[in-house]
Order: C-alpha cells, then sequence, then structure tokens
C-alpha cells in the first residue's frame, strides 16, 4: 500500500538573497540527517505548496523547498505589474538553486519535479549532474516552442469551444498570431482591467486544457486574483521564450544525464502535455524508468500517479513502505 505521507511542517526556513533584488524563500523539513531532496513546482509560478512534502518518507529524507523567483513568499511578487521580470530566467533559477544547495551544505540531492519542474530539473540536471543523485519526474515537459504552440493552439482540436473564448480575448488582428505573445502585452498593458481580463482567460483556459482525466476538478488558486495575475504573467513570460532553453536542448543532451538514475511517472490522458514528451526522453536516456499510468491525467491527478512517485522515492530512499531498508 503506498498512497502519501502524513503531512510534516518546516525546521527551518529562510529568505536566500539571490541577486537582481530577489530574496527566494526556502524551507527543510523532515530529517535533517536524511538524504537530501529538492522540489522543484511547477508553472511556472505556482509556488512549493506543503503537499510536496507529502510525497517522502520524513523520516528517511531532508526534504527541500523554495519558491522560484516572483512567486510564492519569495520576493518581489510577480503579480505586481511594477515587477520587473528581467532577471527571471532558467538560468537565475539553475544558479538560485546552486546558491541554496551551498547555503545548506549539500553535495548532492533527489531532484523532484512536476510539469515546468520537470523542465528545469532536466536542465539542472544537465548543467550540473554532479550534484544530482536522481530524478523523480511527473508530467514530462521540456517547454518547447512546439509544446507551448500545442497547449495554445492545437488543443483547440479537443477543446473548441473554451480555446474559442481563449483565443477571442486577445485583439483580432492578433488571432492568428502567438497568443503567448498577444497575452503577455495585454498582461503588461497599462490599464488593470485589460491585465486582469487576459489574466482571468488565460488561467480559465489551464484549468481546461489539463481536464481530460476523469475526476477533474478546477484548481481554487485561480479564484484568487492576486494568484492569477502571478501565475498568468510568470507563465507568458517563460513561454515566450521557449524556457529561455535552446529549442530542443534538453533531449540533445540527454546523454549527460547518464549514471543518474530515474523514474518519470506520466498519466497516458495527460493530452496537454502528450506522452510521447516522456517517450523519447526515456530512449536517450538509458538510467531512466518511464511509468505511464492508464487513466491519468496532468498533475498529481489519482492515486496511481501519486503511489508511482512516493514510491519511486521510497526505492531511492532505500526503503520499503514499512519504512524498513
Amino acid at each position: 500500500m503506498t498512497g502519501l505521507y502524513p503531512s510534516v511542517e518546516p525546521y527551518e526556513h529562510g529568505m536566500l538573497d539571490v541577486g537582481d533584488g530577489n530574496r527566494v524563500y526556502w524551507e527543510t523539513c523532515g530529517n535533517p540527517g536524511g538524504k537530501p531532496a529538492l522540489v522543484l513546482h511547477g508553472g511556472p509560478g505556482s509556488g512549493a505548496g506543503p503537499f510536496w512534502r507529502q510525497l517522502f518518507d520524513a523520516s528517511a529524507y531532508r526534504i527541500v523547498l523554495f519558491d522560484q523567483r516572483g512567486c510564492g513568499r519569495s520576493t518581489p511578487d510577480a503579480a505586481d505589474p511594477q515587477t520587473s521580470l528581467a532577471a527571471n530566467t532558467t538560468p537565475h533559477l539553475i544558479a538560485d538553486i546552486e546558491l541554496l544547495r551551498r547555503r545548506l551544505g549539500i553535495d548532492a540531492w533527489l531532484v523532484i519535479g512536476g510539469s515546468w519542474g520537470v523542465t528545469l530539473a532536466l536542465a539542472y540536471a544537465e548543467q550540473h549532474p554532479g550534484r544530482v543523485s536522481e530524478l523523480v519526474l511527473f508530467s514530462i515537459t521540456n517547454t518547447t516552442r512546439r509544446e507551448v504552440e500545442w497547449v495554445t493552439r492545437d488543443m483547440g482540436r479537443i477543446f473548441p469551444e473554451e480555446w474559442e473564448r481563449f483565443r477571442d480575448a486577445v485583439p483580432e488582428p492578433e488571432r492568428d498570431g502567438n497568443l503567448v505573445e498577444a497575452y503577455a502585452r495585454m498582461l503588461a498593458d497599462p490599464d488593470p482591467a485589460v491585465r486582469e481580463r487576459a489574466a482571468r482567460e488565460w488561467c480559465r483556459w489551464e484549468d481546461v486544457h489539463v481536464s481530460t482525466h476523469r475526476g477533474h476538478r478546477p484548481d481554487p488558486r485561480y479564484e484568487d486574483p492576486h494568484f492569477r495575475m502571478r501565475f498568468a504573467r510568470l507563465v507568458t513570460h517563460y513561454w515566450r521564450h521557449a524556457g529561455f532553453l535552446e529549442d530542443g536542448a534538453l533531449l540533445r543532451d540527454a546523454g549527460k544525464l547518464t549514471g543518474i538514475p530515474g523514474v518519470m511517472v506520466h498519466g497516458r490522458m495527460d493530452i496537454s502535455g502528450p506522452p510521447d514528451i516522456a517517450w523519447h526522453l526515456a530512449q536517450v536516456w538509458p538510467d531512466a524508468e518511464l511509468v505511464l499510468i492508464g487513466d491519468e491525467g496532468h498533475g498529481l491527478s489519482g492515486d496511481a500517479t501519486i503511489d508511482a512517485i512516493v514510491a519511486a522515492t521510497d526505492r531511492f530512499a532505500g526503503l520499503g513502505r514499512d519504512g524498513r531498508p
């Protein structure tokens, strides 16, 4: 039997000055002498919610969570239209991870990520393979230009009515162009009403394109206008730049992951992040195991996905689920 572990509270937390006027919130939970594990949340802009702590046996792991630049408890807040995103890129986030690792005195850690957190985890591991002991990834993405086009335009073939609303929220001359660019411009508009409409319609579409699995429920976070604005600004910022990565680089450089054991968990009904993304990565990363979950979708969408992730963290801690080696 698997399932989530009981919730735990941080035993240490702080704000890390990462430069460029940014301070990043971090926390550690579990066993101070346990196996180090780093959480990379999705979005970009979701923040590291407490549910991440429950993917680990707290007696075996030293669990490190942090809110990426501009979101969660980190400052300044991307929800503020005056907050510049110029120093909020994937290379900046990778540098933040390394600064946090050194601050906590960790030599190497297991890295877990979901959705956007997978893209960031792969980019980090390919740049610093000696600092990653294992990878546990779910809802696999590479944030390529093709993936962004798939979510923002091609998914309209699956949800035509909802996509039409998403498209028609932008000015008519821009509807046949790059919708991410159009939304990013609206989110930077001097008129607060234009910004709010863009954030609301972006997040409405976000809720739709991940709703392909049975039992999907709307994300309550999108009811908060502050969260909507933060999330929409950060996602469009990263997506319009294809994750600030050379297109196709993560797959091309997957050989750098050789020697890093990994588990990739992906729902077959994850249509917003099609399973072929994970499958192609598994072909070039020899130390990875791909677990495809039959009728589950994006994120922690069902018990089988959660069970597979927790089984992986248990295995990499050298534990059976009874907590014994």
